[in-house]
């Protein structure tokens, strides 16, 4: 069976990086990750990145350059992270509790998701 890619955006605004606080699932409800979601069969995965962003974050974005390297979810599902360039509209959280921007400084004092603290150093190096 194909594993699912589930895609995670990494958006910078100068020095700042956009973080999104989960809702759910109970295990994961309050902590932190960046905004993405499930490649649907027949997308693209900058496809889906920007379509996700666009329904989860009201914002018009370009997908660029991979961030850092998979991460496996389990054994069916593969996080990849990418490179994201706001090109209209203001973040605003519609799935998720709070939106906020933060500094290569204070990544690692963000309650992150265990998945998105493998691209820490990654993320750092791209602030």
């Amino acid at each position: 069976m194909p594993t699912q890619i589930v895609v995670a955006g990494a958006v910078i605004r100068g020095s700042s990086l956009l973080v999104a606080q989960r809702n759910g699932p109970p295990a994961l409800a309050g902590l932190w990750e960046l905004p993405g979601g499930k490649v649907a069969d027949g997308e693209t995965e900058r496809g889906a990145l920007a379509r996700e962003l666009a329904e989860e974050l009201g914002v018009e974005v370009r997908v660029s350059e991979r961030l850092g390297e998979d991460v496996a979810l389990n054994t069916a599902m593969t996080l990849r992270a990418y490179r994201v360039h706001l090109l209209r509209g203001q973040p605003h959280p519609r799935e998720h509790r709070a939106l906020r921007w933060v500094t290569a400084a204070e990544l690692h004092q963000v309650d992150w998701v265990p998945a998105d603290r493998a691209w820490l150093h990654d993320l750092v190096a791209a602030l």
